[in-house]
């Protein structure tokens, strides 16, 4: 089985993720910060140690400032929904996933406000000045990502930070596509909220994920409930990140999370990187000469975090996928990835593509050979 769908999420684990994960669950996985005693205390500062590891990989200064949450799409929730407010204004870009799409297209129906949709060029690129034309007086919220999930774009997030921070206004980066393989520096880059999941280039545990909120950013809560901090009060404590971590936390998918950021700093990002683009540039060079075969990514490794998505002449991209893990055992994604509006851009809306997502643990020969799948059922279909 040749597993080429890393941007769903990744797999394989690092070895040291799963160890890790086995000896909370058989050794400290009592509830954290909900007693005094020595399981809880253990439980406790293991996810302090994830919570610092992941503030690390950020450049967090705060790490009180990072909440965990179960996913990126709940980060993001939490974030778009706590700055709402009826006839408030939000910029985002066509290249979103629908968990930044969704809530702002519901607030929008629900709340009134108004969402300005930036479309990018052919391949979904943003230009950060088209962003700055759409700021209005009652714009309160910018958010992008930070590379497409679809054809693996980069987006100018620094200049989008500048921008931002100029006009006063909070940026959120969706990092769920890139995080852990491309550098993100809350500091440098200016971003005011980032959210993220674990299971992807963090190479943690499905179910985890977290919201970085920079200080100063006040948000509505989603959900209230128990914190283990100011028990004795009938209204959510405001202090972070108890304020955004109501229940008891998935401790052990927590630790798989930091033990997996920690792998990611130990190996490089930049590594990491190069490994992923060398393979996708390899994948898009071949590609590229099989008649039939249409791009819709850059091969240019500056301008893509590492994905490839293609379609074969007039072939159901459903098929296609049913074919690679059927007939060769190679696993991709068909469709329209949770992004229509980013089909949309590339125009591929009504169908989708097919989309090859390398991961860290993938060879030049999982390439070769998916190239070679390709090549064989280009040929089937043109005779």
């Amino acid at each position: 089985m040749i597993y080429l769908d890393n941007a769903a999420t990744s797999f394989p684990k690092p070895a040291c993720v799963c160890q890790e994960m086995d000896r909370c669950m058989r050794e400290y996985c009592a509830n954290p910060g909900r007693g005094g005693h020595t399981l809880s205390l253990m439980a406790g500062m293991a996810v302090t140690s994830a919570r610092d590891k992941v503030c690390k990989l950020f450049n967090i200064r705060d790490t009180m400032r990072l909440a965990f949450t179960k996913n990126a799409t709940e980060a993001l929730n939490i974030a778009i929904k706590g700055l709402a407010s009826p006839g408030c204004h939000f910029i985002t870009t066509a290249m979103e996933h629908n968990a930044v799409m969704r809530p702002l297209r519901t607030l929008e129906r629900d709340l009134d406000i108004e969402v300005s949709v930036v479309r990018g060029n052919r391949l979904g690129e943003t230009d950060p000045y088209d962003i700055k034309r759409e700021i209005r007086r009652n714009t309160v919220l910018i958010v992008c990502t930070l590379s497409s999930n679809v054809n693996g774009i980069i987006m100018p997030i620094a200049d989008i930070g500048r921008i931002s921070h100029e006009y006063g206004i909070p940026f959120l980066v969706d990092a769920s596509q890139g995080a852990g393989s491309l550098p993100v520096d809350v500091e440098a880059l200016k971003i005011d909220m980032l959210a993220f999941p674990g299971h992807k280039g963090l190479m943690g545990p499905q179910g985890t994920g977290g919201l970085f909120v920079r200080e100063g950013i006040r948000l509505r809560t989603l959900m209230e409930g128990g914190t283990g901090s100011n028990s004795g009060h009938v209204y959510q404590p405001d202090i972070m990140p108890d304020m955004l971590e109501s229940g008891t936390l998935n401790t052990p998918g927590i630790v798989g999370l930091g033990t997996g950021a920690g792998y990611v700093m130990k190996e490089g990002v930049d590594r990491i990187h190069e490994h992923k683009s060398r393979l996708a540039e390899l994948l898009t060079d071949c590609l590229s000469q099989i008649p039939g075969v249409t791009l819709y990514s850059s091969g240019d490794r500056n301008r893509n975090s590492g994905i490839v998505a293609m379609n074969l002449a007039d072939m159901d991209p459903a098929k296609l996928s049913f074919i690679l893990d059927k007939d060769y055992g190679i696993c991709t994604r068909a469709g329209l990835h949770c992004s229509p509006a980013a089909h949309s851009v590339l125009g591929t809306n009504y169908r989708g593509a097919v989309r090859f997502s390398p991961g860290y643990f993938n060879t030049e020969k999982d390439i070769m050979d998916a190239v070679e799948a390709i090549q064989r059922i280009a040929y089937s279909a043109a005779t």
